[in-house]
């Protein structure tokens, strides 16, 4: 019996962002994130208390990260986005900086951040087998 190939994560977090992110949920209960195209916040990824940020069809959701709470945090990314960057890994990580306006890391004097690779061959094969998003 072969075992189906486990699912390629098309999002994760660094330490530091993990770390940031346990603290904020103290502060705020459960988190989100919505990854911005652009406009006055740049390509930031924006945290938010779970539910704040509406989406809905014109979004997809890239996956949810384990960040030792309770839930994970789902990351969603506007449709349109991710037609761009359906083929690129994405990590979120944490520098010291002003954060976004409306996301709830910004008095912290830290900002979350995008890191990002393409995908190997394998990981894209791999990807084509599975529904998209």
């Amino acid at each position: 019996m072969t075992t189906a190939p486990t699912p390629v994560r098309r999002v994760d977090l660094t330490p530091a962002a993990a770390d940031l992110l346990r603290r904020l949920r103290g502060e705020h209960g459960a988190l989100m994130f919505h990854q911005s195209g652009g406009c006055c916040d740049g390509s930031a990824p924006m945290c938010f208390p779970a539910g704040e940020f509406l989406t809905g069809d014109a979004d997809v959701h890239l996956g949810d990260l384990d960040y030792g709470a309770d839930e994970p945090a789902p990351v969603w990314i506007s449709r349109e986005q991710f037609n761009y960057w359906s083929h690129t890994h994405i990590t979120i990580d944490v520098v010291p900086g002003r954060g976004a306006g409306f996301s709830v890391e910004a008095p912290t004097g830290n900002r979350f951040i995008i890191r990002s690779r393409l995908f190997t061959d394998e990981e894209t094969e791999r990807l084509e087998a599975e529904p998209r998003p």
